[in-house]
């Protein structure tokens, strides 16, 4: 089947759809479009503060990133996925996001290999040259579709294009940068780093790269990251302007401890792999290749007790309170990449010798934490695999076609033997799944010689007989979806010193997080702190900071006017 029909039947597209696509579009909401000289300028986080910033000023705003490569996802209301940033940008706008807001999102298996998710449904796993050559020409219709969408619904899309518009390699086929632009008719603000030097090159040079009609839709430049005084900076922005005819909109100084989630695990390289001085409690993050939803974490580093760190090797492991396998786009891989590191044997001597650190695995690194993984479909990566799993808890885990995308939310077993403490008799829990695999105890897998396509796997009904450590274990949460059925979630061992979970977001569950960070303390033989802050409180504080800092140092009239929106808005 041609791809086109693939994505149609993907996405229901039919020819009226498509047609729909090139009408007028006077009566829609209005665009406004962010690009970048590079990736990692800060495209993402300033879309953010516009959304929230137009929302404050009482505009219907949604945001749009046509096409985003990343390992962190966010998981809508309706159980489909899109990347973080949109998820995020969404609630600084305080509405629901949905796949409209990214209909096309990559998420890189290996280095020439991803899996496509077309609205927040796995599509395919290509190449980069059959993404490019078979996919990019008939994808202009998914696009369009959602973006036009938006616009019958708000009165303001704020778009996020991706790298660089001037990859002149890229420039035919793109749909996320100059090509979109046009399609909509989009005005676009150009984006610089300061911070990484050399940001007028950069701005200079991207122009001189655009075609001619392309050049005409930049209305403004926003150089970010600045440190220094701006007076030293004025004579390189007048020069930027005489010299391309285009306004310097503001020069954003850099803040520091935004609090915003990040999608880019380079952000992972500004945390240091030794522990903060002064924190109570250390916990180490594991950072394999392909290490996804990293974000999980990020209210544990909040904390004023907690020191979180993201580490490689063995070498780095230090005597830590808490050690995590976090999630991963291809589990198998990063468990050997876990091994070439000698990870799993420090991880292993670390154990045995501490007396009370604790072994967590969320969503991939549950799996990991199981006795075998099975891939006989080829799910995660394009590749047939297995692998013997670390043997600390006694599961078994066969990825199959289709993924679980859902939204969950339930409290902690009166049983589970968590080292928790607290004096409230339920702690509710929440978060979100995204995974292929599914995971049973290893015993119900079956006895004797079991056969996974070409592989055949030993398993036995003697639990004393399997790799496992942790063959004395109980379920962990009570929890529910919509349109499911109440059902067990994770698994603990009886010690309380490992467990497993596919709850993403599991730690921005407050009353949980803090109970069981007390419970650490308690067997540190600290005084507990109880609570201490509120996540969803603390998310709405940063997105307001964020947006009072961008407003502060942009000329938001000339914004407004570059959107073709009233400076005074009455909406």
């Amino acid at each position: 089947m041609r791809q086109e029909d693939l994505l149609r039947e993907q996405v229901d597209i039919t020819e009226k759809d498509a047609k729909r696509n090139c009408v007028d579009s006077s009566n829609r909401g209005a665009v406004l479009m962010l690009q970048g000289t590079a990736s990692d300028v800060g495209k993402s986080v300033i879309v953010t503060a516009l959304c929230r910033i137009f929302v404050q000023d009482g505009i219907r705003t949604a945001p749009y990133k046509s096409q985003n490569m990343a390992l962190n996802s966010y998981v809508t209301a309706d159980g489909r996925e899109i990347g973080r940033a949109q998820g995020v940008q969404a609630e600084a706008c305080g509405i629901e996001a949905t796949t409209d807001m990214n209909p096309v999102l990559i998420k890189p298996t290996g280095d020439m290999h991803s899996q496509i998710v077309v609205h927040g449904k796995p599509y395919q796993h290509l190449s980069a040259m059959k993404y490019r050559e078979e996919f990019l020409p008939v994808a202009q219709p998914i696009v369009m579709e959602a973006l036009n969408r938006l616009r019958d619904e708000y009165d303001l899309v704020v778009l996020e294009g991706a790298g660089s518009p001037a990859e002149i390699n890229l420039k035919q086929r793109d749909i996320v940068n100059m090509n979109l632009a046009g399609w909509a008719e989009a005005p676009v603000i150009l984006v610089g780093d300061i911070d990484r030097g050399g940001v007028f090159a950069f701005l200079v040079g991207t122009l001189e790269l655009l075609e001619p009609e392309e050049r005409a839709r930049v209305k403004g430049f926003i150089i970010n990251k600045f440190r220094g005084d701006l007076e030293l900076l004025r004579p390189g922005l007048d020069w930027l302007e005489q010299r391309t005819g285009i306004p310097v909109l503001g020069v954003l100084p850099f803040l520091p401890d935004l609090e915003i989630e990040a999608e880019d695990s380079v952000i992972l390289d500004s945390y240091a792999s030794m522990p903060k001085q002064g924190r109570d409690i250390d916990i180490v993050v594991i950072r394999y290749p392909r290490i996804s939803n990293f974000t999980d974490f990020d209210m544990l580093a909040a904390e004023p007790d907690v020191s979180v760190r993201y580490v490689q090797r063995a070498a780095e492991l230090g005597e830590p309170d808490v050690i995590i396998l976090p999630g991963s786009k291809d589990t198998i891989s990063d468990l050997a990449f876990l091994r070439e590191q000698g990870l799993d044997g420090a991880i292993e001597q670390y154990m045995e010798s501490s007396t009370h650190s604790q072994l967590v695995g969320i969503c991939g690194g549950y799996q990991m934490l199981g006795d075998v993984l099975l891939d006989p479909e080829a799910v995660e990566s394009g590749k047939v695999k297995q692998s013997r799993g670390l043997g600390w808890l006694p599961l078994t885990t066969t990825f199959l076609p289709g993924k679980k995308t859902i939204r969950t939310a339930g409290h902690v077993l009166p049983d589970a033997p968590l080292s928790l403490y607290t004096m409230e008799p339920v702690i509710p829990v929440g978060g979100y799944e995204i995974h292929s695999g599914e995971t049973v105890y290893s015993s119900q897998v079956g006895f004797g010689l079991v056969t996974y396509g070409s592989y055949v796997v030993a398993h036995t009904n003697d639990a004393a007989s399997t790799t496992s450590r942790g063959k004395d274990v109980a379920p962990l949460f009570l929890v529910q979806s919509v349109d499911e059925e109440e059902r067990m979630e994770g698994v603990c061992r009886i010690d309380g010193r490992v467990f497993g979970t596919y709850l993403h977001g599991l730690f921005n569950s407050d009353g949980y997080r803090r109970a069981w960070l007390d419970g650490i303390r308690q067997a540190k033989g600290l005084e507990p702190l109880a609570a201490t802050f509120s996540a969803a409180a603390r998310r709405e504080i940063a997105f307001d900071r964020l947006a009072d800092h961008v407003r502060g140092h942009l000329d938001m009239d000339q914004i407004y006017e570059i959107a073709g929106l009233p400076k005074n808005p009455q909406f």
